[in-house]
């Protein structure tokens, strides 16, 4: 038997455009059904946003995202979680974070060399989603 776990980001009215810019960081399929293709409309208003949405793509890019009803409460806070982008070629990463930190983007730590991996970046996409991406290396104690 294997897992796989899968980050799933809660969104208030833009998990479609999410997963849209994902898609576009990452290549890969998109798939949104909406709360009407679900038949699980509870406001009409509501009716298209995303009740279950995925990006994958055959590098192994894996991310879900819905949009959480209004009359569901969504408190995110203070950076509750980070997606972490592993990788081990270093132009690759270096790709994804420049599609990752357009100018709608807040760069926390620049992408660059740090004391344990060949390149390391932590940014706050449009969303507010807090992505880190660097360059894996074999951990040396």
């Amino acid at each position: 038997m294997s897992i796989t776990t899968v980050t799933h980001i809660n969104l208030r009215g833009t998990a479609r455009t999410a997963l849209e810019f994902y898609r576009s960081v990452f290549g890969g399929e998109l798939v949104a059904i909406t709360y009407a293709d679900a038949h699980s409309v509870t406001d009409p208003a509501e009716a298209d946003q995303v009740m279950w949405g995925q990006v994958t793509s055959e590098a192994g890019f894996h991310v879900m995202a819905y949009d959480v009803p209004a009359a569901r409460p969504l408190d995110l806070g203070t950076a509750p979680f980070f997606v972490s982008v592993r990788g081990t070629d270093a132009d690759e990463i270096s790709r994804y974070w420049a599609a990752l930190a357009g100018e709608d983007s807040t760069v926390v730590v620049p992408l660059a060399p740090a004391g344990w991996a060949p390149l390391y970046g932590m940014v706050v996409d449009p969303f507010g989603v807090t992505w880190v991406l660097d360059v894996a290396v074999p951990y040396q104690a």
